[in-house]
């Protein structure tokens, strides 16, 4: 629940942020001088960008857990209990150890949303965010394949 909040407090913050550049924006267009035209064009494509980032991440966030919920419901989640230190933080050592199996199933099936889904998590919890999110948007996009 405090993910979601984080992500709606993110979302005014950029649509505040949207409202007072946009006015801006059109200052400097209105000035009618190359360099406020240009730097108000600017204006304008980087809250654009940001948006389209925020509403991807957001989209992101909410197939994972929609794919989460699903594996939950079907029990068919990892099972395996890993050792955390106080910070709540799985220790890599134990997270790395159980890493070969996951990425073993994903060679044998590599059609198989769940076990991508898997490996995304082993992935997570070794630390590298680039590659669970990876595996994360495999999986997401082979459910959706399976689904059509």
């Amino acid at each position: 629940m405090s993910a979601r909040i984080g992500v709606g407090v993110m979302a005014l913050l950029l649509a505040l942020y949207i409202v007072l550049v946009a006015q801006r924006a059109v200052l400097f267009v209105s000035s009618g001088s190359p360099v406020g035209i240009a730097i108000g064009v600017a204006l304008i494509v980087f809250p654009i960008i940001a948006a389209w980032a925020l509403v991807r991440e957001i989209m992101f966030g909410s197939r994972a857990a929609s794919l989460g919920r699903k594996m939950e419901a079907e029990d068919a989640l990892p099972t395996e209990q890993v050792e955390v230190r106080p910070s709540g933080r799985v220790l890599r050592e134990e997270a790395d150890a159980l890493f070969p199996r996951y990425r073993e199933a994903v060679e044998r099936a590599p059609d198989d949303w769940r076990a991508w889904f898997r490996l995304g998590l082993a992935y997570d919890a070794s630390g590298d965010r680039r590659r669970a999110r990876g595996a994360v948007r495999k999986a997401i996009t082979l459910e959706r394949q399976l689904s059509r």
